[in-house]
């Protein structure tokens, strides 16, 4: 039998994965749907379509597939269960195997089905809604339009998600207690570290600084009243982009993979 994968062993292990934890897996799947629906119903009924769209697909791809990557490697909160884990008759690449589908592959094709058909639904009943001989009906109609996936919005959360994905999934591994919030705690401090020292760096370069964007533009003020913005050359927003899209998660994985291997109490 191959040490590495076998079907047959990684199928009996999904299984167990997914029906050992049925309330934490398929309940916090159905929970953050819910949510999804209720963030966008409640946001476009008082800002409007657009801020509702991108609210509820913020909440559902990224942050709701984070917090389940911490499920899906959460075996460690006590000594029993991450023992129980470490021993099971399958290899560390199918465990890692079986989280990353989950997690990554699984969720995704679930809450992007999901969302289109809501969002669909929304903009269906509002198109439907219009009065066809008002002079504005051609204006209000195009205003409203099922949302991207495709689009800019859209792929800037692709990348968010597998980041954080790929976070929470490592940071399982080296938080045995409460990983999510330690997780959440870390990424905080990340996001703080990093705006802080471009904010320093900034005003060590710069004077009259209004904004400074982390990887992306400064705004100074110019003169009486005025200001001008200082963005990255193309080929560092390109670098930076392909970092943070494929880069960084890509490394994130593989260190859960590592990790993994090493895992001990």
């Amino acid at each position: 039998m191959n040490e590495i994968f076998n079907a047959k062993r990684f199928g009996k292990l999904f299984k167990k994965t997914l029906l050992e934890k049925p309330i934490q897996m398929f309940g916090f799947t159905g929970l953050s749907l819910a949510m999804v629906f209720l963030i966008y119903m409640i946001t476009k009924a008082l800002i409007g379509f657009r801020p509702a769209q991108d609210f509820s697909f913020i909440w559902g791809l990224p942050l709701g597939g984070s917090l389940l990557a911490s499920l899906v490697l959460g075996n460690f909160s006590s000594n029993a269960n991450g023992v129980s884990y470490l021993t099971l008759p399958a290899s560390n690449f199918e465990k890692w195997l079986i989280a990353i589908l989950i997690a990554c592959v699984l969720y995704p094709i679930i809450f992007l089905i999901f969302y289109r058909v809501i969002d669909s639904s929304f903009v269906t009943i509002f198109h439907n809604s219009l009065d066809p001989h008002s002079p504005f009906y051609k204006e209000r109609y195009e205003s409203v339009y099922i949302f991207d996936f495709n689009g800019f919005n859209a792929l800037k959360v692709y990348s968010l998600f597998f980041f954080l994905t790929g976070f929470s999934l490592l940071g399982c591994l080296y938080f045995n207690k409460i990983p999510f919030i330690k997780i959440a705690i870390s990424i905080a401090m990340l996001l703080l570290t990093v705006i802080g020292l471009n904010w320093l760096l900034t005003i060590l370069f710069f004077s009259n600084v209004i904004e400074a964007a982390p990887f992306d533009h400064i705004t100074i003020s110019v003169g009486k009243g005025g200001d001008g913005s200082i963005v990255m050359p193309e080929w560092a927003n390109t670098l930076f982009h392909y970092g943070i899209t494929y880069f960084i998660p890509a490394l994130l994985f593989v260190l859960t993979f590592t990790r993994l291997r090493e895992k001990e109490f």
